[in-house]
Formats: C-alpha cells, structure tokens, sequence
C-alpha cells in the first residue's frame, strides 16, 4: 500500500484530500505547515508528496527544494490556488513533477497520483552515459549538457525538456507530448509554460552557436534539428 503525505494548510482541503486517497486505498499523513510537512518527510517513508503552495513558516516552494535535496526521486505533486504560467514555472523549477490548481476534480487528481507512483517504481533500465546530437552532448550521469565543448547551465526542468528533444531527435514534439512526458501532466492551452520552456533553451542552447537546433514548427509543435 502507497502511503502518501499530504501538506496542506487549510483543514477542509486536508479532510478532504485524506478521506478521498484512503477510499482509493491508499495510506496518509497529514501536515497543517512547510516545516511539519519536512519533518515527517524526514522521520518517515514516503511514496509520493502533494503540498500546497502558500504555507505557514516554510513555503511550498521551499519546502519542495528540501525534499529533492534528499530524496531526487520521489514524486511530488503540488495543488495549489496559485494557477498562473509564473506559478507553475517556479514549482516545477522547485522540483515539483506535476501541478494542480485548486479547485480540482478528484478524479483528475487521482489519476495523476497513479501516472506519478507508475513512473517512480518502474525499474532503472541499462541506458548509455551520453547523448550526443551534431555539436550537443548531455552527459546523462553528471546531467551536464555542452555544445562544441562549452559548458551550458540548464534548470532541472530546461535539462528535462532538452533531454527529451534529445531523445527524440528529427521529429516534431508537440505541446500535448511535452507535457504528458516531460511534465507528466496534460496540457493546459490557457498557459503558455511549454512556450516559455523553450524559448528559455534556444537562448542557452542556439543564441550564441551558428547552427540553431530547436526549431518551432507552427501549428505542430517543436522539433530538434540541425537540418534546418
């Protein structure tokens, strides 16, 4: 049984997101604040997070950050009322892997709840050291990225979304493929995250190379090429 710890400051939600998980089977530990919410991260074991944003003392972002200091995978979801594009960037520049506002549809979040847990025991699988597309090289260990050999800083979430292009390279991504993989969550066409997401890359990764790689193809979404 998953046992999940819900941080969450407002006690109606709390109630809730409690009475909701454990009718779908699963276990809960409830805390009312950030700096609750870290101490039993710590002193117990976890399968997944959901934490509020605006929290008493430590804030959900924060609070996010702690977490991946120690534990880099567990899932964390956060289910917030805070909803705009700016919002959802700094959580998942936090750390968070997906993003709910509130009001929300239990349904919806229970389903994201199985997407997160599926994703976090599927087995590592032998994967090679290094991705290497024209002059771009991610170092799949380190989690460093270059081009022609000059270093280039990516955010956790910028890494992601390039390693995916890189993965998947020649092909056109589109918005609703983004999100599902590399945010595990479905798109929003009231946001314009993915937009920003990349335009953030061209400036590190094209900006100051001849060749540009990331490419936009206009109604279809983005593709990784040096053919173009």
């Amino acid at each position: 049984m998953h046992t999940i710890l819900i941080i969450e400051d407002e006690q109606r939600v709390a109630n809730l997101l409690k009475t909701g998980l454990e009718e779908n089977g699963y276990q809960t530990v409830v805390a009312y604040d950030g700096a609750m919410g870290l101490r039993l991260f710590q002193s117990h074991t976890f399968d997944l997070v959901i934490s509020d944003v605006v929290l008493p003392g430590l804030d959900g972002f924060a609070l996010v950050k702690e977490i991946r200091r120690t534990n880099p995978g567990i899932p964390i979801l956060m289910l917030t009322a805070l909803g705009s594009t700016d919002d959802k960037l700094d959580g998942f520049d936090a750390g968070a892997d997906d993003y709910m506002v509130k009001p929300f549809d239990f349904r919806e979040l229970n389903a994201r709840i199985k997407v997160l847990l599926k994703r976090g025991a599927e087995p590592a699988t032998s994967a090679p050291d290094h991705i290497c597309y024209a002059d771009l090289q991610i170092d799949l260990l380190g989690k460093n990225v270059s081009r022609s050999g000059i270093p280039i800083k990516l955010s956790p979430k910028e890494y992601n979304l390039l390693l995916y292009m890189a993965e998947n390279p020649e092909r056109v991504i589109s918005r609703i493929e983004i999100a599902e993989r590399v945010w595990n969550t479905h798109f929003d066409t009231g946001t314009n995250f993915i937009d920003v997401y990349i335009n953030y890359l061209r400036k590190k990764i094209d900006r100051d190379f001849d060749t540009r790689l990331i490419h936009t193809k206009p109604g279809m979404g983005f593709i990784l090429t040096d053919k173009l």
